[in-house]
């Protein structure tokens, strides 16, 4: 039953990675509803972004290869530092600073504390509120090319709030990137393109202790099925979303996390599932 349920939670990562709903969160609600009825933990979360970040980085493939490229021939002198690629590699690294210490400082309550389906369901709603204001009144004229120093440091402490399940990765930096006046899709862009170091270095770190300790409902073969399939549907989301967002408002998102955040409340509340 245990691999069916990876498969589940691989299935349920994969769909809600890129969409600003929270994968964390979803991992730790759909956990509860398993027949195991168990929070898939902290390490089982950040390995199986490893598959969906990987599918990323296969669909970003040329984009990624091209900064990377740029920004080392601007190192070596080769390039200006004003050229679009080198910069967008500066903005990566410099937004990816904020979450790497904060996940280091609170790593503990990463762990623990933070995981509390009561805090969950009231991020969902909360950061649904802010998605919303940001998608209608931010002014969604700025295309990439316009990405500041400031704006990288302000998007990469957006996403360091996804260290809370409830808040998003995607959904933490398209809000932010919004009330900034980024388009739609450069917001989403962006952070996709951002969460690359940062779900990277955590998958692995989380990786490395799960293989020399393991944790968590679920073993290391499952939670690599998990990784496997979250690869595999993620890689059809993204380029959904990107074509969603190019013509469509977040309000549907905007909806359903309020719902689901009441619909977690209204759950703990009857003692349906545990906190």
């Amino acid at each position: 039953m245990q691999w069916i349920e990876a498969i589940i939670l691989g299935l349920v990562q994969g769909i809600t990675e890129f969409l600003p709903i929270s994968s964390s969160a979803h991992l730790r609600i759909v956990g509860e509803f398993l027949p195991g009825a168990a929070d898939p933990g902290s390490a089982f979360t950040a390995i199986s972004q490893l598959g969906t970040e990987a599918a990323v980085v296969v669909y970003f493939w040329r984009d990624i290869v091209r900064i990377i490229r740029a920004w080392f021939a601007a190192v070596a002198g080769k390039l200006p530092h004003n050229d679009p690629d080198v910069r967008m590699g500066w903005m990566i690294i410099v937004g990816s600073i904020p979450i790497v210490i904060l996940g280091l400082v609170f790593e503990d309550y990463i762990d623990t504390v933070f995981r509390t389906l009561w805090l969950t369901a009231t991020m969902l709603v909360v950061f649904g509120f802010f998605l919303a204001v940001a998608d209608h009144y931010g002014r969604q004229k700025k295309p990439l090319e316009e990405l500041s120093i400031r704006d990288g440091i302000i998007y990469g402490f957006a996403q360091a709030m996804a260290l809370i399940p409830g808040v998003s990765r995607s959904g933490g930096t398209i809000t932010a990137g919004l009330l900034m006046g980024y388009t739609r899709e450069a917001a989403a862009r962006y952070s996709f393109l951002l969460a690359i170091p940062a779900v990277f270095g955590s998958g692995f770190y989380k990786l490395i202790g799960s293989v020399e300790e393991p944790s968590g409902p679920y073993n290391f073969a499952q939670t690599m099925l998990a990784t496997g399939v979250g690869f595999v549907v993620a890689y059809v989301i993204i380029g959904w979303f990107l074509k969603y967002v190019s013509t469509h408002s977040y309000t549907v998102f905007v909806n359903y996390r309020i719902l689901l955040g009441l619909f977690v409340y209204i759950c703990l509340g009857f003692g349906i599932i545990n906190a």
